[in-house]
């Protein structure tokens, strides 16, 4: 890692640090020395530029455009970003996944974070849903703390990660709201079941109060079970993570986003369950094509032993009825991904980050 300079180096030493250990007690430690009570906020300019200082040997970050999908409808308050982004776990990048095509040396994890970082900071979401978070402690809540966010982690009870030597402990979904625009009013951490038995797959449910509105609205996030032949499984937990839902919305009064790898495509049961569902929720990345009825034709796309595989598994869900999707960010495209495609030394993930910007519906007559 390049040293940092010395006017930022007291505030970003933690951008340099990685843990080497997956000993919980090594979290901990990390936790006491870095608590976000005591340290000073962080400028995200100057955070950026460091990320782009121990990246500078690396190619520059692809382009994507905002696709505006605004119809004419006014809006009274500024909209709320959202990203959703299955961003690898760093164990299973390096352990476990096979990406053939892509270079060991693409997933070091101190220069792979600044990738990942500079996309959130490029960004700039008021709300962050991730997916294979194992440096949550040791990265991301420190750093995404003093950037202003409120941060959730549940990880997974038997994550894949502890079984790679020298891992960084489980992975989860994680949850970061800007507390300068949200007030948190409530939070589940949900193990979802599948055939009344719990899985090893979990969501986080947040209630947020919107303090420029004052209007309430829940975000969740999610990852459900890997691979071929688990669709069963995947429709169980999705109709789990539905039922508990429409409990925490009451029946879909409150409006709600939906965040998630789904590892499902269009074609599966658990997507027209979520399609069909009574809380009337739509899935955003549909409204890029032209009819606004077919999803991208891919948000992750990576090689393995066992071939190409190009697939539709990351979604996010939101109440029609409640929510206007003012824009959308474009996806990668085979271009840029090239032939070797993710993650590389371009993008530090095999999933494609979404973002949307959603407004509250003005119309009182379409709110239930």
């Amino acid at each position: 890692v390049c040293s940092m300079g010395n006017s930022t180096s007291r505030l970003y030493s933690v951008l340099a640090k990685t843990l080497s250990s997956g000993a919980v007690s090594q979290h901990q430690d990390c936790l006491e020395q870095l608590d976000p009570a005591r340290l000073d906020p962080i400028d995200p300019k100057d955070l950026l530029e460091e990320c782009q200082i121990v990246l500078q040997k690396r190619p520059p970050r692809f382009q994507r455009n905002f696709v505006n999908l605004k119809k004419n409808t006014a809006s009274n308050h500024r909209p709320i970003r959202v990203m959703q982004w299955n961003i690898l776990a760093q164990a299973l990048g390096e352990g476990k996944d096979n990406f053939v095509q892509c270079p060991m040396e693409a997933l070091k994890w101190e220069e792979r974070k600044c990738l990942i970082l500079e996309e959130i900071l490029a960004y700039k979401p008021d709300i962050l849903c991730l997916q294979e978070v194992d440096h949550y402690f040791d990265t991301f809540e420190p750093l995404l703390s003093r950037l202003g966010y409120q941060c959730t982690f549940f990880p997974k009870p038997w994550s894949p990660c502890l079984d790679v030597e020298r891992n960084n402990g489980p992975d989860g979904c994680a949850l970061f709201f800007l507390k300068d625009r949200f007030e948190l009013v409530n939070s589940a951490n949900i193990r979802l079941t599948a055939m009344k038995l719990k899985t090893n797959q979990v969501a986080i449910a947040q209630t947020l109060k919107c303090h420029e509105t004052g209007r309430l609205f829940c975000i969740a996030v999610t990852h459900l079970k890997a691979r071929t032949g688990w669709e069963r499984f995947r429709s169980a937990q999705g109709c789990d993570l539905l039922q508990n839902l429409k409990s925490i919305t009451q029946g879909a009064k409150i409006p709600l986003i939906v965040c998630g790898d789904f590892n499902a495509e269009p074609t599966e049961e658990v997507y027209r369950e979520f399609s069909n569902s009574s809380l009337n929720l739509n899935s955003a990345y549909k409204l890029l094509s032209p009819d606004g009825q077919s999803e991208p034709p891919y948000t992750t796309w990576k090689i393995r032993p066992s071939g190409e595989c190009r697939h539709t598994l990351d979604y996010i869900w939101y109440s029609q009825h409640a929510l206007n999707v003012n824009s959308a960010l474009g996806l990668l495209t085979e271009e840029q991904i090239g032939p070797n495609r993710l993650p590389s030394f371009n993008y530090p993930s095999d999933h494609l980050s979404l973002v949307c910007d959603f407004s509250f519906n003005q119309d009182p007559d379409r709110l239930l």
